[in-house]
């Protein structure tokens, strides 16, 4: 459910790793954050369709489409719209530097804060050395993974019956392995260090599923996070300042003070 009456404006919206065409996709949780967030340039980060799981196997149900046409509104509606195409979605990157449907799409962009701070956007798997080296090994953990999200989808089920919140098991198993944390750590020191082999304040970024917002020995590491596990997406206000939206957490405060809105009051 929507959480506010009014779409709140941002500067500029950074979304990825929604993987369209997959079952794990949160699809109608995203719809309801781009009802409730504008922005004057949104940055699609890099997995939006996943490509690898539609070959294999065709699903694309009407909310996805529903996204996609969402995602074109805001266009017509005068939004700038940035495709930096990721691994999921590589066969768009025989497209850099077209137009379609007033969606620009580039392997990368050098995004320009408010404060005048410029900001290298990327998807980030052409630092991943599993995807650069080993494909394969890539695809047999894609296969392992939509195997946890099937799991966590009916650990939620009760989860729900329960009374109780979202809660991912997947990104919980991620940032208990050893090696997972050890490779994301290894990941956002090679984004940052790219950011500043290329001259610029910051990197923004998405493909491991796992947000964040902190500064790297003087590089300021964003990652934008999924719409698969966590849900999650970066703004920039109109001051300049960052911010990782974590839509299931503000979905479920809107949800409790509508309930309490429409509580009876007691005599």
């Amino acid at each position: 459910m929507s959480t506010s009456e009014t779409a709140r404006h941002y500067r500029a919206l950074f979304i990825s790793d929604v993987h369209l065409g997959t079952r794990g996709c949160q699809a109608e949780l995203l719809l309801d954050f781009l009802k409730d967030n504008d922005a004057e340039t949104i940055y699609l980060v890099g997995d939006i369709a996943d490509g690898w799981r539609l070959k294999r196997s065709w699903y694309w149900p009407q909310l996805h489409n529903d996204v996609v046409q969402k995602i074109l509104r805001k266009g017509r509606k005068g939004a700038r719209i940035i495709y930096i195409p990721g691994n999921h979605d590589e066969f768009l990157r025989d497209f850099l530097g077209t137009h379609f449907g007033g969606v620009e799409v580039a392997d990368s962009h050098v995004h320009e804060a408010a404060t005048g701070k410029r900001y290298l956007v990327i998807h980030g798997d052409q630092f991943d050395v599993v995807i650069r080296h080993a494909k394969w090994l890539a695809f047999f953990g894609d296969k392992a993974y939509v195997t946890a999200l099937g799991v966590n989808t009916w650990v939620n089920v009760v989860r729900r019956r329960l009374g109780l919140t979202y809660w991912s098991l997947s990104a919980w198993a991620k940032l208990k392995v050893k090696n997972a944390v050890s490779f994301i750590g290894r990941f956002e020191e090679a984004l940052s260090e790219e950011a500043r082999r290329q001259g610029v304040d910051g990197v923004i970024c998405g493909h491991i599923h796992h947000a964040a917002d902190r500064d790297m020995n003087g590089v300021h590491y964003i990652n934008t996070g999924d719409w698969v596990e966590s849900c999650t997406a970066v703004v920039e206000h109109h001051d300049g300042t960052f911010e990782v939206i974590r839509w299931v957490e503000e979905a479920q405060i809107g949800e409790i003070r509508t309930k309490s809105k429409e509580a009876p009051v007691a005599a």
